[in-house]
């Protein structure tokens, strides 16, 4: 008999990835809380699963398919895909893995869609333990490349031409391996031993980052998501490597600092932290619903040193100079690729230039708010060089009254490349980072 609350997942994601394809839903607001937790889980496993690595499984498919996959109703698509993913990917016994995917076809579609499900998911079976499933090889390597770790070609060509084939590989490897996660403790190193003995009564095993002491890895995301631990402001999820943003920033107690793309408001409630509450942060956001959210952490986190505000970066006449200032820009967010599952498929290269257009702007935007001797801080959870250091470099020509001030011993050594901070999910095992430190000189 089929696994229930498996089965029920299966439907679930086959659902969902039918709105991600039909419609452009996000993988990561699907999700609604209404179903029991282990079902929503596999759900998710699979949804997000499923649309990272489908231009791998459909190319493995399209070879035990007869005709176009294109061709075959849009719901059986999903379930060859899921248990494709299922034999190639999770790796699941091959018995359970196609006996589930037949009965999710059977319940989707009819008995007929269960007879070619199972065919086509034994050939491939077959064909995985005998070491024959169809490999990319049609000499173009950015093209084969693209096809193996499931990305567009067009963003693997790049990567070849800026690092080269065994970086490449890496990155592309790092963007399919599993999401890691880390909390960002409140109560800083010191609350780490408490912190991680109630996350050992939830499940989840919690073991110091390298590279922040008021930051631990998790094994689980769910039970703490569950917990409580988030609303009471105990912890929060946050990257360690978008942590080091503010660690560039280095604010002081009593500075008056600007986060000028503040929301959800993670690195404002980090830097209020730092400061020790004491002083101001000028959380800005464009959106009403945003700034909401800033303000809701700020509260969890019983901080009284941010003032949220609504308002438009590039219009805003501002309230005075600021010691500090931090634009986290808009960017293509190909740092976090194994976290936002159907990312990779919602950029282009005109969209890329679009947003270097919109961080040039915001970047021109926020100078205007530091003071003499003060800091701007850009920073961005992209890969891209068009993105980071050539927006600095950008920068620095049009406003010759600041420099580039360099990052020293504000991160960890590793972390540094020359004078700007820099991490890499497949150097350092972390979301990608970039920050640049622009120290403002002119009267």
């Amino acid at each position: 008999m089929p696994d229930a609350p498996d089965l029920t997942a299966r439907l679930l994601a086959v659902q969902r990835l039918l709105r991600v394809e039909d419609d452009g839903a996000h993988v990561a607001r699907l999700a609604d809380g209404s179903h029991p937790p282990e079902v929503s889980r596999r759900a998710v496993d699979f949804v997000a699963g499923v649309t990272r690595q489908k231009r791998w499984l459909d190319f493995v498919l399209a070879a035990f398919v007869r005709g176009r996959l294109q061709d075959l109703d849009p719901e059986l698509l999903q379930v060859l895909r899921i248990g494709a993913y299922d034999l190639l990917i999770r790796e699941t016994a091959p018995h359970a893995a196609v006996n589930e995917a037949v009965e999710t076809a059977k319940a989707v579609l009819h008995r007929g869609a269960g007879s070619l499900t199972n065919g086509v998911l034994r050939a491939l079976d077959r064909a995985r333990r005998a070491g024959t499933l169809p490999q990319p090889a049609s000499g173009d390597l950015a093209d084969d490349l693209a096809v193996r770790f499931s990305h567009p070609t067009w963003t693997v060509r790049r990567w070849l031409d800026a690092w080269g084939e065994g970086a490449t590989r890496a990155f592309l490897a790092a963007s399919n391996a599993p999401a890691t996660f880390t909390l960002r403790l409140t109560g800083g190193a010191d609350a780490r031993a408490a912190v991680t003995a109630r996350l050992a009564d939830l499940g989840v095993t919690a073991s110091p980052s390298p590279w922040a002491d008021d930051f631990v890895e998790v094994d689980r995301l769910q039970p703490i998501l569950r917990s409580g631990l988030l609303d009471e402001g105990t912890v929060a999820v946050q990257d360690v490597a978008a942590g080091l943003v503010v660690h560039v920033l280095a604010p002081q107690p009593g500075e008056r600092v600007l986060d000028a793309a503040s929301a959800p408001g993670g690195k404002a409630v980090y830097a209020a932290l730092r400061m020790g509450d004491d002083g101001e942060v000028a959380a800005l956001d464009v959106s009403e619903a945003k700034v909401g959210l800033i303000a809701g952490a700020a509260r969890r986190h019983g901080l009284s040193s941010i003032r949220p505000v609504k308002a438009d970066l590039t219009t805003w006449d501002g309230d005075g100079a600021y010691d500090r200032v931090l634009l986290d820009a808009p960017c293509s967010g190909t740092g976090v690729l194994g976290k936002r599952a159907d990312l990779r498929w919602r950029r282009s290269p005109e969209a890329l230039a679009e947003l270097t257009d919109l961080q040039d702007r915001l970047l021109d935007a926020a100078a205007a708010h530091v003071r003499p001797g003060g800091v701007l801080v850009y920073s961005t959870c992209s890969v891209e060089a068009e993105e980071n250091d050539d927006r600095v470099t950008a920068f620095l020509a049009r406003h010759p009254g600041y420099s580039l001030d360099p990052v020293g011993t504000l991160v960890p050594a590793a972390l540094v490349d020359g004078d700007v901070y820099r991490a890499l999910p497949h150097v350092h095992g972390t979301d990608g980072a970039f920050a640049a430190r622009l120290r403002r000189s002119d009267p």
